[in-house]
């Protein structure tokens, strides 16, 4: 008796609907260590984007040893999300504002528990699907884990910059341009 897999159709709509998040969460996490780079925030960005970039390629190898091929309509869709994104009102016309990081922490908070929990359910799946690693599963949920933490700690920090009662100038050399 064979052993019991996933419905094909069902995990490559999961596992592409995950990367196109994926893509767009990489691209917001390296733009914010970019524009960050010299903020009281820049080495947790940049060690925050290069994780992220990682987590990304992980997936993709996980869909590989499970044969799901790479839907690049969705890959272009998370690209140009995070792309449409940029485009919010943040209280200035042409450059960003504290809200603009603040906003953005939060967005990288969402995408990171949207992939822990896909660590999670992959790691659920693994029990019946051998071509899963539980370990390294557990890993990568793990480390979903630690940047939840440090993001809620950079969005606390930004948070109590932007809306303490500091003059705006103060603010700024916080939050970032």
């Amino acid at each position: 008796m064979s052993e019991p897999r996933m419905s094909p159709h069902m995990l490559g709509i999961y596992l592409n609907d995950h990367l196109a998040g994926a893509t767009g969460g990489a691209e917001l996490a390296r733009r914010m260590a970019r524009q960050h780079r010299r903020s009281a925030f820049g080495a947790d960005l940049e060690n925050l984007a290069v994780q992220i970039m990682e987590d990304r390629e992980a997936l993709r190898a996980v869909m590989a040893a499970l044969e799901v091929p790479v839907r690049r309509y969705k890959l272009c869709g998370g690209w140009l999300g995070e792309k449409a994104g940029r485009l919010k009102l943040n209280g200035r016309v042409l450059r960003r504002s504290g809200l603009s990081t603040l906003i953005e922490l939060e967005g990288l908070r969402i995408g990171v528990e949207g992939k822990a929990m896909l660590w999670h359910t992959l790691l659920v799946a693994a029990g019946h699907d051998a071509r899963l690693e539980p370990d390294r599963l557990s890993e990568l949920l793990d480390r979903a884990r630690r940047q939840r933490t440090a993001l809620k700690s950079l969005h606390d920090t930004a948070a109590a910059a932007l809306f303490a009662t500091a003059r705006p100038e103060e603010r700024e050399s916080v939050v970032g341009p």
